[in-house]
């Protein structure tokens, strides 16, 4: 369980890099004790170079700032993997919040066939010029960070460094464009996205503004303010599984701002047929499996599938099965009555 940290520690893991394996071993460290004791984490020296976000951050601009008819030729309804744009609405989750925000979704692009899962194809992308390239530019930097922190998560639970290699060939993890309008009468602490885990392995965050807080084993909020250049990482609901709890999926909120703000969360995942279960070393006797045996990617589909209202309206019509229940991961496992 969480400690009761009074804020999210900024760790350097440019070790992850070095040729030396004691450097990376000494950065893995540091990234495992904020796993196991606040389950985020702020990192610099990630080698991400800013002209990269500069790109993106113009390029979300662009999007939004075409008129609706425009936005909605490119809905994510349209697309056969689950991308394109999301309009204010379009996410209801399961307390019937409507968060007031647009975003612009982007996954693996594999064009040149069909898609072989439900969240695995050929990216709908605008024809807005530079879009794209400003896009999959950040994407495949932003990519190859998360094969890293894979291999230094491995480190960090004493597993061999490639542990995850083997389920990082297509993985469909998902890129993020939000924009949240300014908006002149937002309070304080009101909150704009509700307490939530991430349902992924874990997620690189790139926000422009203030807002993000993280509960703390108190049960109390922690501001998370941006530190210049660094980006957020969190742990998902599936390490929190595959390591039995060892380590922490910490429940997360973003308040309310008044100024515009966009957010660019990366979703990192392993491949859609990736089995997630606690592994061997992370139970025993004395501490038996908390988590149910699931496949990754049906578990994200099924996720998205309540939460999205056009593919609800699809389970309505009956093109689309998936359970009726989801097994509870992360914080919703220890801790049901949403805070």
């Amino acid at each position: 369980m969480h400690r009761d940290f009074q804020a999210v520690p900024v760790i350097d893991i440019s070790g992850l890099s070095s040729a030396d394996p004691q450097a990376r071993r000494a950065a893995a460290a540091r990234i495992g004790q904020a796993a196991r004791e606040v389950g985020f984490l702020q990192v610099t020296g990630h080698g991400l170079p800013e002209a990269l976000f500069d790109g993106l951050l113009a390029a979300a601009k662009a999007v939004f700032a075409e008129p609706m008819e425009r936005k909605m030729a490119w809905y994510i309804g349209r697309s056969a993997n689950h991308t394109g744009y999301v309009p204010e609405g379009e996410e209801v989750f399961a307390s019937g919040k409507i968060d007031r925000k647009e975003a612009y979704d982007v996954s693996l692009d594999r064009p040149g066939g069909e898609a072989s899962a439900p969240m695995l194809g050929a990216n709908l992308w605008p024809d807005l010029p530079g879009f794209k390239p400003a896009v999959q530019a950040y994407y495949a930097a932003v990519a190859a960070l998360a094969r890293r922190m894979f291999a230094g998560f491995a480190l960090a639970l004493d597993l061999p460094e490639d542990h995850f290699e083997p389920h990082l060939r297509h993985p469909p993890s998902q890129l993020r464009l939000i924009h949240y309008p300014f908006d002149p009468d937002a309070q304080p602490d009101e909150e704009g996205i509700g307490a939530h885990t991430d349902y992924e392995f874990f997620t690189i965050l790139r926000p422009t503004a203030p807002g993000l807080e993280v509960m703390n084993g108190e049960g109390r909020w922690i501001d998370a303010p941006p530190v210049p250049g660094a980006l957020v990482i969190n742990i998902g609901d599936m390490l929190e599984a595959w390591t039995n709890g060892e380590f922490v999926a910490t429940s997360h909120r973003v308040r309310k701002v008044a100024e515009e703000r966009y957010s660019f969360p990366f979703f990192a995942t392993c491949d859609y047929e990736t089995v997630v279960a606690p592994h061997p070393r992370f139970v025993g006797a004395e501490r038996p499996a908390r988590y149910p045996s699931i496949v990754s990617g049906e578990h994200l589909f099924a996720q998205t599938a309540r939460t999205f209202a056009y593919l609800k309206a699809r389970r309505a019509r009956g093109e689309l099965v998936v359970a009726d229940e989801a097994p509870a991961f992360g914080q919703a496992a220890r801790q049901p009555a949403r805070p």
